[in-house]
């Protein structure tokens, strides 16, 4: 999905629809938070920052850069997901500073399903980007 894009593509916003860049952080950082509901805990100060910073473009993440990090954090989840006890499942959780409640397997599910969306759209958005750019040396 990142290959070969340059920090130029990861940011460009088309048509003031979201980033690639936005997307991967965003799926980084939510599948972060949503695992640290699960585990009935609060988010930490840092990850409170990451999350007010996810939209903010830093032309210094190479792709590499961001396919590693994505990388990580599902190994992360993937750890907690083999040592989550299924007895815990329906346990309740809450989320947020309003402590919204949840289960254990609702923020599970969640997470896995708002990763997939985002990457989707990272991927839409980069056919799109590689579309555009298509056409424009085909247009001679």
């Amino acid at each position: 999905m990142l290959e070969g894009l340059t920090p130029e593509h990861i940011w460009h916003v088309p048509s003031n629809a979201a980033s690639i860049g936005f997307h991967v952080i965003h799926a980084i950082g939510s599948l972060d938070r949503l695992f640290t509901y699960a585990r009935g805990a609060s988010l930490s100060d840092a990850q409170r920052q990451n999350l007010a910073q996810e939209s903010q473009p830093d032309t210094e993440v190479t792709a590499n850069d961001l396919r590693a990090s994505f990388d990580a954090a599902v190994e992360r989840a993937l750890d907690q997901l083999r040592r989550t006890d299924e007895a815990t499942l329906t346990a309740t959780r809450e989320v947020g500073r309003a402590k919204l409640p949840s289960t254990v397997i609702g923020l599970l599910f969640h997470a896995a399903e708002h990763t997939q969306r985002h990457v989707g759209q990272a991927l839409t958005t980069g056919r799109i980007l590689q579309g555009a750019n298509d056409s424009r040396t085909h247009k001679a």
